[in-house]
């Protein structure tokens, strides 16, 4: 089977990373380098990210190794020699990692992640880490709105069969889960990483039986608090066969909703309340599936439809508005010495660095951009959460605690971020004034 697993893993990387790591290793180049992975710019739709990814970076980098099979294939390359070869054979990662916890608000410009290694290690991991932190960044960042649109009802997860991969739904799952999903379809996110699991049911199974109704009954008995999934045929006709089946069961009737997943959702989703409450089945809920995202979502909660959870699928498991992030992994410094790039529209910004948040009443008003050291007003958000090459206690986070994080920061935006439409004005990400003064010293002597 065709995946990445700790016996393959070093391979998953550019080329140019390996051929400038042994370059880096002929010329005894093993001084500290730091690189920063950032974002250069948010989508037109995003008033800010959320930054996740760094529980897989940091068991990469943790178990970071290469395996005979690995040597044999690179030997077999005719790139590299026997020398650097036996060098990767007994290769751990041995640096540092300052980051934004997962869960945490994250803007364009200012680091997410900081990494301090040898340089030809530090080198290496590039391809992984913006893998990693750049898609799960990004549908992060995308779910969290569908959760700010729904007001506080329940959104779920219903992606998988549509993401890109099935380590892109796995990751996708977690992420959604992290910024405020009640719960997956996915099974074995469900058994990775504790998410609860849940699902209702397919027009396929509907479809089997001889009629609708049977199928009501065979499901509803054999799982006797589902959701029944009513517009296979004709949504209201459907709604009206789970009253039947109400009727039937009388006490013993423990359905707990029906779902709707096509049509005009809000005036069904009107008439099917209207049609249960009249048979006194307020206890049964209303979900809401097909093509979901955080604007149809808004749509739905702005015209009242009584819908009590909201099923996110494809839309948001692909981040369709919104597919890529200008993300990038650049040194910054090597050798103790502050190093920049100067191409147009590139420009980076030397040193080992900290982001500094600056709130006023309670609330998010700007980040700083500063040198590691600075003493600037605010609270710092990349935390030591790796050294020498060991995952440190802060950087051992449970999920629970990224998802309670989530939900304080976003208590802590101010509401322009918060809503659909570009904020006006943007969230302010400034440089400090020694951090300024040492790129432009910097920049002289290029």
């Amino acid at each position: 089977m065709s995946c990445v697993n700790e016996a393959n893993q070093s391979l998953f990387t550019d080329l140019y990373e390996l051929t400038m790591m042994q370059a880096y290793y002929r010329e005894g180049m093993r001084e500290p380098g730091i690189f920063d992975l950032f974002v250069r710019e948010l989508p037109e739709t995003r008033n800010f990210l959320i930054a996740c990814g760094l529980d897989d970076v940091l068991h990469y980098l943790e178990t970071l190794s290469f395996s005979p099979a690995a040597l044999d294939y690179l030997d077999s390359l005719g790139l590299f020699s026997s020398d650097f070869l036996g060098y990767l054979a007994g290769f751990r990662f041995t640096g540092s990692v300052r980051a934004m916890p997962e869960g945490t608000p994250a803007f364009a410009g200012e680091p997410i992640l900081e990494v301090t290694a040898p340089v030809p290690e530090a080198q290496l991991v590039e391809t992984y880490l913006l893998n990693q932190v750049t898609f799960q960044t990004l549908i992060a960042s995308k779910g969290v709105r569908a959760v700010l649109a729904a007001a506080g009802h329940s959104v779920i997860d219903f992606g998988a069969r549509r993401m890109h991969g099935t380590d892109a739904a796995l990751k996708a799952a977690r992420v959604l889960y992290i910024v405020g999903f009640a719960s997956t379809s996915n099974v074995l996110a469900g058994k990775l990483y504790g998410i609860p699991v849940t699902g209702t049911m397919a027009h396929s199974y509907i479809e089997a039986h001889d009629s609708e109704m049977e199928a009501f009954r065979e499901f509803a008995a054999c799982y006797p608090e589902t959701v029944l999934l009513v517009d296979t045929y004709d949504t209201l006709q459907g709604v009206h066969l789970v009253v039947r089946l109400a009727e039937e069961l009388g006490a013993d009737f423990r359905v707990k909703g029906v779902r709707l997943d096509s049509g005009d959702l809000a005036d069904l989703a009107v008439q099917t309340r209207r049609i249960l409450d009249e048979a006194k089945l307020k206890q049964a809920g209303i979900v809401a599936s097909g093509g979901l995202d955080e604007r149809s979502i808004a749509d739905l909660v702005a015209s009242g439809a009584p819908i009590s959870v909201f099923a996110a699928g494809t839309n948001t498991g692909v981040s369709a508005d919104a597919p890529k992030l200008d993300s990038a992994y650049k040194l910054v410094s090597y050798a103790g010495k502050g190093r920049m790039k100067l191409s147009t529209k590139k420009v980076t910004l030397p040193g080992a660095k900290q982001v500094f948040r600056i709130f006023e009443c309670d609330l998010a008003a700007r980040d700083v951009v500063g040198l590691e050291g600075e003493r600037t007003d605010g609270e710092p958000l990349l935390v030591e959460v790796m050294r020498d090459g060991q995952r440190l206690d802060v950087g051992r986070i449970s999920l629970e605690e990224s998802r309670k994080r989530a939900r304080r920061w976003l208590e802590r935006l101010p509401r322009r971020l918060l809503g659909l439409a570009p904020a006006d004005p943007p969230y302010p990400v400034q440089v400090s004034a020694e951090l300024e003064a040492a790129q432009r010293r910097l920049r002289e002597t290029l």
